[in-house]
């Protein structure tokens, strides 16, 4: 099962001389219309980095390309887990064609919580922690775990 992030239309401008999405624009999508949302939900997004100067910055990623999208498809955004540590997010989203029903695409995410005044590693504060707490317990039922790559690299 998978939580509902957003909905994002296929634009011309995002396909390639094969007449489907180019596989740069997958990794755009995740970011811009999936990851961002979620950052949003956890107070570590755009806001986050202008106010606070804290954000995140990816690491590691892993993406797989399953089926293709093409211009005027529509896709879903979801987000399939969640889990963090004091300092790290690991997420893993996929992209599912919103008509036919398909998997189109999965991204899993290693990102920092960085403080961008000095550039470096930071903990989460605990408004942040409790945010992420409480949406990992609400969702946790409907998160899978099968294939990722990454929870190793979370120091619990």
């Amino acid at each position: 099962m998978s939580i509902y992030l957003t909905s994002q239309k296929i634009l011309k401008e995002w396909t390639d001389y094969n007449n489907h999405m180019n596989v740069a624009y997958y990794v755009l999508i995740f970011d811009l219309y999936g990851a961002e949302k979620l950052m949003t939900l956890f107070n570590m997004g755009e806001a986050s980095a202008k106010n606070t100067k804290k954000s995140t910055m990816v690491v590691e990623s892993h993406i797989t390309y399953n089926q293709e999208v093409k211009e005027g498809d529509e896709v879903n955004v979801n987000l399939l887990y969640l889990d963090h540590d004091k300092k790290r997010l690991q997420y893993k989203l996929e992209m599912i064609h919103k008509e036919k029903k398909y998997l189109a695409s999965t991204i899993e995410i290693l990102s920092l919580y960085v403080d961008l005044g000095e550039r470096k590693v930071s903990e989460f504060e605990n408004e942040k922690i409790q945010l992420m707490d409480q949406f990992v317990n609400k969702h946790k039922n409907s998160f899978n775990e099968d294939g990722l790559k990454f929870s190793s690299k979370l120091k619990k």
